[in-house]
């Protein structure tokens, strides 16, 4: 009664407080509706009054008023409960009844109810429903339950139309009217909010399309301007078996088709590839799948973070087996939402159960909002239910009389008309059921009822039965009688589904397959038997009661039936059990704490649980702790110990406990009991990707070695735990037996009577495909074979890891047989199903092996066979079998240590139907057959491009040797998933010579540190902000300061090199004050950082001058005369220094400072070289010696270094590495997995808790490969902070401070990093942001950094902590990912520890786990310099023959030998590929290397080999490569591909394909990007080549003058890379051009050259290149018109482009405002005519100088008029000789029209190019009708005035012709200037042919 009244003082309150009631869920109901509110109240109060008096007469309340309730007075009760519920002991009935006061809104339990009404007596064992009848018969006790009244609808229940959805709701809910009733009542939570839920609801209540709703709200967040963001979402579904993903799959996908969302089925039989999970939006699974795709987390970190709604059917499977799968998804679901604070929506689909709100409770599901719970009273159909106990305890008798009942049963429906499903539990039991019924209606005469009506459509039906092959289904049709069940073929089932559909079957026997998979209804249903045989137990079982309700779901048919009924026949002893069961009494318990073990390792495995504590917070997210405090006596927790304990927590600690040290027995985990950490180990990674039990892993550490034979691996696989359940049969001796003698190849251990021999004989079996009878023996060996695939997968994991090739190589073979079912010594071509049995059985026969096969051709192999017609067939199957070719070179590094090239070629046609679309997966291993271990795995794929191409992969790795050497390793590569396919190839030390033994390091001596003033010089003495030295600086003072020896300093990171090299500075500016010192330093970042330290201490306080000439900054010649310090980087010194002769500078230098001299090895080494060669080459022209001091970080092999730098013993000085000035320690983990992404975000955990433990205060580095990865790791982190109490605990700062520079940053992740005291670094970012973040870890405000690793060169701040995240980059022109060079690393490491603050610094290395030992070697010991010199030799050969140095080939020899090149050529020749140090062989080697550079170069049109095969000319083409620093490839594309009249974009083109851009990356997955790109750009691209450099640097340069939006900031820096080098290649293009006299060509060239400046198109305006001026503002140009005052002056009309512009506005800036202001403001004009009024504007006037024979003394010269006059007027045309020299003058004036004040310098402006660029002009003669170039000369900065000579020949024949000179701005479109020259060609006298000043034009075309 409670309710009742309830809601009448509920209606009281609710109408006095307020005018509109309230009422449910978000209905307001309005006042004119009141009337009928106090009606039902008046009625609501009789009622009452009439229940008082027949209380207890009635056992349920009426549902109507139960949907009324007020929000507020609702949880005004519920705190009250929560408050009460805090002072009330805990275990009391009272806590109970309290707890069932609450009411939920959406929760209509009749069972609740009736148990709340005063009438209630409840027994001990169960409640029933009233209305209940018992019959006790002879043979069987019937229990009936009737079925119950509909639930009346309550009327603010409204039912929700389709139409009145939004789009996106109607198109998937096409052809349906309206929602059901259930599906309205949840309408409004699951479509319009994002709460969790929870429905339990009767089977066939349309659950479904709740979940659709779900579905539909998801999508609705994710919609955008009528777009649906496909790629920001994944929804999951996952339903409990692989029949139902299946009919989930089809149905979603037909609904959500047109939404255009693709539903794709992942479970065991359908496997999908990662690019085709990426490309699907909606996945449905299976519990198991789902949880192993989650454990890798990492492999799809990606996907399960883009998981936005998980949908998890039939979630009261949490009591069954399988329960514990469903807790530990859920319990990982729910704390990476709380980790990462991302929203995933978790919806729980189930039948109804009585503990629905522990269930919601697990599931995070708020009771008011997203429960729902409705009961048996809202079937669709409402179900009678009869359960029938047969009585007879007898076996046989009982099942007699079970036939009996169920006939009877059959009879009494098919009597009414209904049809019948018989449910019987195995597949041979159908065909028996339907017989004996048959036999017994025949027997009793009763068949009649039974046959089938003769309708119609009668006949086709039974001329379709007579076509199916099934017998049995033809037999029994003519009856009405059917059968259906998994083993039938598909068109049998689909036949007789439709046959019982159109009712032409009465009574269809069938197994519970048909109950999940197929949606066929019955108005009655049997379930014959409640045993069943589960291949997992192996034995018989009760049948489970999801079982049950899903078979009587299938119970009434909803248009048809007013009612169901559901019919159980079972034996007496479990009728009780399934009575309670059916009616909902016993609260299902969780199964967890079975499989804890294996779900720990799987948390440990994945990273997310790393200690106890964690652990414990992870169980309690599971349903076992929900049930635990719910029940604790049922999980062993006594009264005592759950009062002390309430929340468990000792309990849980005791748990977690328990299960660690279990693991670590089993080496799964490193349990550290002290500390509480687990750490993962290669052991329970697999075990938990392989989902193998633990007890399993502890039978294989206990039989598994190095040495089984193929018969012990199955023995070892049989004795896993995954068959425990397995049990031998008497029934099935016999046929196992037969088995055992006719399918099984190896020997079985155990024999028959063992259920592991059973197991092995089933799998043997499995693979021999042979045939069984017994259905147990069937679906046990369907299971064995599942299994068994997985465990040997995974033993052969074990094996690899353990390093045994033998034992890894039988694996990875079993594990093929078992999934191919063909043993590994039949034929290969068995794989093939096109090939006919016969065929394949005479190849064996004929022992004709696929080697032999593919030599014959297909006439011989058909014969072979005889049958000449299937030799094609055959050939082609053998060519498609994967196989490769494989050639290995190796280089010794140290004398342990060899680097592997391997070159793998695929050798075999593709095939998409045989091998798929995407690639063939191979293993490779280096195998050592004397000590039988294997030194280095890897696995690749070859992608279908590369087999089609034939293209070659290419490997690197290092594998160790040991001394004495052994004969031989092997390469084995070996297919993943096809027999026979494999390749072995031989790595032979015969011929190996090791390179020498290291001389040893210099020792750091014990001296006294010296003080400051040694330097004897106060001005020096106050840079130093330190009294004393340190030891190495000590060491090496008297050298670098008092002597002029060359010095080789190597010295770990953070020794202070610096000052060694402003010591040696230093003893410059002392002895010889007039020459030059030049540092060098490899990077731009570093060149930088020593000038912002070096301009303020070296130029600032002692007065020197110093500057910086770098690819971005040229200062001019007069500033670098008078410089005294030099700081530039290799290239460009290179480049300056190679024209030395005539460069005064260059002789001037008398100290060379090399930085980081070790970078010699890396692909920018060859240039030191040159520098250091050039250098003493140029010294002993002079005479003058220059030094050279070195200094790099500790070498292996400095003595090489120190001879090739003539260093004495004097002047080398190389430490070891352990002498830092603050010692470091060094950790190295190593992760698995063959993926870099997945590998890289298994490396964040490790990342956060290495901060933790080594670094919480202090500040961190942490460095990784890319830019993507810097914003990945950084989000990471911040997920994990979130989880800790101090988010904010890396911030050192207030944060409104931080809010403020927050303010002023622009890139938006780091707005959001920073926030959380992490920074970003990289070169990505803007200068500013950059500085800022700098600023902010250096002061210590934030304590992380994340940046590349271009910042451990660049940037010197060190930190306590560095962590190395990976160490491969993904590099763009091999396409994969290499490993940074070991420099790079040592670099990372050494900014560990600040010598300031640290007495030790810390580095975590995060590697592959391959290469552990490879980093564990070499961060300890140096690693030695080999050269690179080789691949680049030719561009440097053509510099010097260029420059003049090399005349012939043996000065090309002699040259060499000056080289570091050669030096190592001597020591560690098997590098070099050079077999002796034979004086000959090295002269060979040396002569064929010189010989095949210079023929490069003579093909690439550089040089020219003499008559005499000697002496070497250098060409103009050689000349052009080496002015402008070009590859040589690149001159010889230009001289083939440029023609006379090339078109600005053949141009483009052109520039595009320079060998420059090969190295431009092109990262993961930007050829899609590229392909996006294309689309938005207005010159098409070949749409294959959007993975190659030259195709992005085009796309590039498009997007740069088209303006267009770059997809990622990557893009952005590329675009500079881009920039940076174009300009140097158009220059070289226009001197090619020019060389050739093309004037079209030329002009065109200049052109490019300006839009890449400007980043305009040319066929743009040019008043687009303002800054801020789009296309739509043009038209207020075009319709200006001046003010006219006083008389007119000035331009008039429209503006077109910039020229008229500048005239218009006659340098006043106000009239420049009038056009725009009305469209930009004001800051955007200011830039605007900032740009404008810095443009030139230059006047010309022409003379032409030269000789006439009749002019008069003196007068040489001849103006000529520059305004362009008539053709036909005469004075014009200018008189001059045949064959004659003349000078064209130039007269350059700069008009000033008064617009920039201040002082002007000579850069132009370039808003859209990165770097500071001269302005400069070209000027351009030519002849327009023939296309003839005649001139060029380029002109610098026109200051004031400028004159230029431009010297031409006239032609030799007389006549008229038109000259044209071009004026053409190098950086400004729409500047330029043309005029032409009249010239009147007349034969001149003798006299004048001997002329004095003869030149050739082309001199001035040469470089200047």
């Amino acid at each position: 009664m409670y309710f009742g009244a309830l809601w009448l003082d509920n209606c009281k309150k609710i109408l006095g407080e307020n005018a509109k009631p309230n009422y449910g869920c978000q209905v307001t109901i309005h006042s004119e509706q009141e009337k009928q509110l106090m009606k039902q109240y008046r009625r609501e109060e009789k009622r009452i009054a009439r229940r008082e008096k027949k209380a207890g007469e009635d056992g349920e309340v009426s549902g109507e008023g139960l949907m009324c309730f007020d929000p507020k007075e609702l949880r005004m009760q519920r705190e009250q409960a929560l408050l009460n519920a805090r002072t009330v002991p805990i275990l009391s009935r009272q806590r109970e009844i309290d707890l069932e006061k609450t009411r939920y809104p959406h929760v209509y339990d009749s069972q609740a109810e009736a148990m709340k009404t005063s009438a209630f007596i409840a027994g001990a064992k169960m409640i029933l429903p009233e209305g209940i009848q018992r019959e006790n018969a002879k043979i069987y006790e019937e229990v009936k339950i009737p079925y119950s009244e509909p639930m009346p609808v309550g009327f603010e229940e409204k039912p929700v139309y389709i139409p009145d959805l939004d789009e996106i709701g109607q198109l998937a809910f096409k052809g349906m009217k309206r929602l059901n009733r259930i599906q309205s009542i949840v309408f409004e939570t699951a479509y319009n909010t994002n709460e969790n839920m929870l429905i339990c609801a009767p089977t066939g209540a349309g659950k479904t399309n709740i979940a659709m709703l779900t579905i539909l709200h998801e999508i609705r967040q994710h919609f955008q301007q009528g777009v649906i963001k496909k790629n920001e979402f994944k929804i999951v579904y996952v339903a409990p078996m692989k029949a139902l993903a299946a009919e989930m799959t089809n149905y979603f996908s037909k609904r959500l088709e047109p939404l255009g969302i693709t539903v794709k089925e992942l479970t065991g039989d359908m496997q999908l590839s990662k690019s085709e999970i990426l490309r699907t939006q909606m996945l449905v699974t299976t519990p198991e799948k789902w949880d192993v795709v989650t454990r890798k987390s990492v492999g799809d970190v990606a996907l399960s973070q883009i998981v936005k709604l998980l949908i998890l059917d039939e979630v009261h499977l949490l009591h069954e087996d399988r329960g514990p799968v469903l807790e530990s998804i859920v319990a990982r679901t729910l704390r990476q939402v709380e980790s990462t604070q991302s929203m995933i929506r978790i919806l729980g689909l189930s039948a109804t159960l009585p503990n629905y709100l522990d269930v919601a409770t697990f599931l995070h599901v708020n009771p008011y909002i997203g429960l729902f719970y409705f009961d048996g009273r809202f079937r669709p159909v409402p179900l009678g239910q009869t359960f029938l106990g047969i009585k007879s305890a007898n076996k046989v008798q009982q099942l007699n009389n079970m036939d009996e009942v169920c006939y009877e049963s059959v009879l009494k429906q098919v009597k009414t008309g209904h049809q019948v499903m018989v449910f019987v539990h195995a597949r041979n039991a159908t065909v028996k059921t339907a017989k004996s019924l048959i036999e017994r209606a025949k027997y009793n005469g009763q068949i009649s009822y039974f046959l089938p009506t003769q309708g119609p459509d009668y006949g086709l039906a039974e001329k379709q039965v007579h076509k199916s092959r099934n017998k049995q289904v033809q037999e029994l049709f003519p009856n009405g009688f059917s059968i259906h069940h998994a083993g039938m073929l598909r068109q049998d089932r689909n036949l007789v589904e439709n046959l019982f559909s159109n009712g032409h079957i009465k009574v269809l026997v069938c197994t519970a397959t048909l109950a999940w998979g197929v949606n066929l209804p019955a108005h009655a249903v049997i379930i014959k038997g409640t045993q069943i045989y589960a291949a997992k137990r192996g034995s018989f079982v009760d049948l489970g009661i999801l079982d049950v309700m899903q078979i009587f779901g299938r119970a009434g048919r909803p248009q048809f039936d007013k009612f169901g009924e559901g019919i159980i026949i079972t034996t007496h002893d479990k009728l009780s059990h399934y009575l309670t069961l059916l009616t909902q009494q016993n609260p299902i318990e969780s199964q967890f704490l079975e499989s804890l073990a294996d779900n720990l390792n799987a948390e440990i495995a994945l990273g997310t649980v790393t200690n106890v504590e964690e652990a414990v917070k992870w169980i309690s997210y599971t349903y076992l702790y929900v049930r635990m405090r719910a029940n604790p006596l049922v999980y062993g927790i006594s009264h005592k110990a759950y009062q002390m304990d309430p929340s468990l927590e000792k309990h849980r600690e005791q748990l977690v406990i328990e299960v660690g040290r279990k693991l670590d027995k089993a080496r799964m985990i490193r349990f550290e009991e002290r500390t509480g950490y687990f750490s993962s180990t290669n052991l329970g990674r697999t075990a938990s990707h392989y989902y193998i039990k633990y007890n399993t892993i502890e039978t294989f550490n206990e039989l598994f070695d190095a040495h089984k034979t193929e018969g012990d691996i199955f023995a070892i696989v049989s004795k896993a735990e995954e068959f425990d359940q397995i049990k031998v049969r008497e029934e099935e001796i016999k046929e196992l037996d037969s088995l055992l003698k006719n399918f099984c190849e190896l020997s079985v251990p155990g024999g028959v009577e063992n259920s592991y021999g059973k197991i092995n004989i089933l799998l043997q079996t499995y693979v021999s495909r042979g045939e069984m009878d017994s259905f147990s023996l069937i679906s046990d060996s369907a299971y064995v074979a599942q299994n068994a695939a997985r465990i040997v997968r995974a033993l052969f994991e074990i094996a690899l890891r353990k390093r045994w090739p033998a034992m890894t190589y039988r694996l990875l073979n079993l594990s093929k047989v078992i999934d191919k079912r063909l043993w590994g010594w039949t034929s290969p071509l068995r794989q093939f199903s096109v090939l006919p049995p016969y065929i394949l059985t005479r190849l064996e026969e004929k022992k004709l092996s696929v080697d032999k096969l593919k030599d014959m051709r297909k006439d011989e192999i058909g014969h072979m066979l005889h049958h000449v017609n299937i030799g094609l067939k055959v050939k082609q199957c053998v060519h498609q079998i994967p196989s490769v070719t494989m050639e290995a070179s190796i280089q010794p590094i140290t004398r342990t240590v060899l680097r592997v090239t391997l070159s793998i070629c695929p050798d075999f046609t593709w095939n998409d139907q045989v091998h798929g679309t995407v690639g063939e997966p191979w293993w490779i291993w280096v195998e050592d057959p004397t000590n039988d271990h294997i030194y280095h795995s890897e696995y690749f794929i070859i992608l279908k491009k590369q087999v089609v191409s034939k293209e070659a992969q290419v490997l690197v790795f290092t594998i160790p040797i040991f001394e004495p050497l052994p004969s031989q390793y092997y390469i084995r590569a070996v297919s993943d998933r096809w027999l026979g396919a494999e390749a072995v190839c031989i790595i032979n030390f015969q011929h190996l010579i090791l390179p020498e033994r290291h001389p040893p390091h210099t020792e750091l001596l014990d001296l006294q540190p010296l003080p400051v003033t040694a330097l004897g010089c106060e001005e020096y003495e106050a840079l130093y902000n330190f009294t004393h030295f340190n030891p190495v600086q000590t060491q090496i003072f008297h050298t670098l300061y008092h002597t002029d020896c060359n010095v080789l300093l190597g010295a770990p990171t953070g020794s202070g090199k610096t000052v060694a090299a402003e010591l040696a500075i230093f003893r410059v500016f002392n002895k010889y004050p007039t020459s030059k010192a030049v540092y060098i330093a490899p990077l731009k970042a570093l060149v930088r950082e020593r000038m912002d330290d070096w301009k303020f201490r070296i130029e600032e306080k002692l007065g020197k001058k110093v500057i910086e000439l770098t690819g971005d900054v040229t200062p001019d010649m007069k500033s670098i005369a008078k410089a005294d310090l030099i700081v530039t980087t290799p290239e460009k010194w290179d480049g300056v220094s190679r024209s030395w002769q005539n460069r005064n500078y260059v002789q001037q230098v008398t100290i060379l400072i090399i930085d980081e001299i070790h970078l010699l090895g890396e692909e920018r080494g060859p240039v030191l070289e040159v520098i250091v060669s050039r250098t003493n080459f140029i010294s002993s022209h002079t005479e003058k010696p220059v030094r050279i001091v070195g200094l790099s970080t500790a070498l292996a092999n400095a003595r090489d270094l120190a001879d090739w730098l003539n260093i004495n013993q004097m002047g080398l000085f190389n430490f070891r590495p352990s002498v830092r000035p603050v010692p470091l320690e060094v950790h190295i983990q190593g992760f698995p997995g063959q993926h870099y992404c997945p590998r890289m975000a298994s490396m964040n955990k490790p990342t956060f808790q290495a901060i933790r433990s080594h670094s919480p205060a202090k500040p961190v580095l942490i460095f990784v490969s890319s830019r993507r990865q810097t914003r990945l790791t950084a989000l990471e982190l911040i997920a994990f902070l979130a989880t800790e109490e101090d988010p904010k605990q890396w911030l050192n700062m207030d944060e409104r401070e931080m809010e403020n520079i927050i303010g002023t940053l622009r890139d938006s992740n780091l707005k959001l990093t920073l926030a959380f005291g992490i920074g970003m670094h990289h070169a990505g970012l803007h200068e500013r942001d950059r500085k800022t973040v700098e600023e902010l870890f250096v002061n210590c405000k934030v304590q992380v950094l994340i940046a590349t690793s271009t910042l451990a060169w660049g940037v010197n701040f060190p930190a306590h902590l560095v962590i190395i995240k990976g160490t491969e980059y993904y590099d763009g022109k091999t396409r994969r990912y290499v490993d940074f060079p070991i420099t790079d690393v040592l670099q990372m490491m050494g900014r560990a520890g600040r010598p300031q603050f640290d007495d030790q610094g810390k580095a975590v290395i995060l590697v592959h786990d391959i290469k552990k030992d490879f980093y564990k070697k070499f961060l300890y010991e140096p690693f030695p310099v080999e050269s690179s010199l080789l691949e680049v030799l030719s561009d440097h050969l053509n510099a010097e023959i260029a420059g003049g140095t090399i005349t012939s080939k043996q000065d090309a020899m002699d040259y060499i030998t000056w080289t570091y090149f050669f030096r190592r050529l001597i020591m560690n020749p098997s590098y070099y590929n050079l077999g002796d140090v034979s004086h000959d062989s090295v002269n060979k080697f040396l002569s064929n290397l010189v010989e095949k550079s210079l023929v490069d170069l003579e093909h690439s049109y550089c040089i020219e080999i003499g008559e005499d095969n000697r002496s070497i000319e250098p060409l103009t083409y050689g000349r052009i490569a080496s002015y402008y620093y070009l590859r040589h490839q690149t001159v010889k594309m230009f001289k083939e591909r440029l023609k006379p009249e090339c078109s600005v974009e053949e141009l483009l083109s052109i520039l595009s394909d320079a060998e420059e851009y090969t190295d431009l990356p092109v990262r993961h997955n930007e050829d899609h990007m590229n392909s996006e790109l294309a689309k938005c750009l207005p010159i098409e691209l070949n749409p294959h080549s959007f993975d190659s450099p030259h195709t992005k640097a085009h796309l590039l340069l498009q997007a740069h003058l088209s303006r267009a939006m770059l997809p990622c900031p990557d893009y952005d820096t590329d675009t500079k890379t881009v920039l940076d080098q174009a300009l140097r290649v158009c220059q070289a293009m226009l001197d090619v051009a020019a060389n050739q006299g093309w004037l079209v060509t030329v002009l065109n060239i200049t052109s490019l050259v300006q839009m890449v400046i400007q980043g305009r198109w040319l066929k743009d305006s040019s008043l687009l290149t303002l800054p801020n001026i789009e296309q739509h503002h043009l038209h207020l140009f075009r319709k200006w018109n001046p003010v006219i005052k006083g008389p007119r002056v000035g331009y008039q009309g429209p503006i077109e482009c910039l020229p008229e512009l500048i005239h218009a506005c006659e340098g006043k800036d106000h009239i420049f405002r009038t056009i725009v202001e009305s469209e930009l403001h004001n800051t955007k004009v200011k830039q605007a005519w900032n740009f404008l009024s810095r443009l030139p504007v230059i006047d010309v006037d022409l003379s032409i100088k030269g000789w006439w024979n009749d002019s008069v003394e003196g007068q040489h010269e001849l103006c000529i008029p520059t305004l362009a006059s008539d053709k036909r007027d005469d004075n014009k045309w200018i008189r001059l000789h045949t064959d004659q020299e003349y000078v064209l003058q130039v007269n350059l004036q700069k008009v000033h029209i008064g617009f920039h004040k201040g002082k002007q310098d000579n850069y132009a402006v370039t808003p859209r190019f990165p770097k500071l660029k001269d302005e400069g002009w070209f000027l351009i003669l030519g002849e327009v009708d023939k296309r003839e170039l005649i001139a060029l000369k380029r002109v610098g900065y026109v200051r004031n005035h400028h004159v230029v000579s431009i010297s031409f020949y006239t032609p030799e024949v007389p006549g008229r012709y038109i000259y044209t000179l071009y004026l053409m701005s190098d950086c400004y479109l729409g500047l330029d200037q043309q005029y032409d020259i009249y010239l009147n060609i007349t034969p001149g006298s003798l006299s004048s042919q001997v002329n004095t000043e003869v030149s050739d034009a082309f001199t001035d075309l040469a470089v200047k």
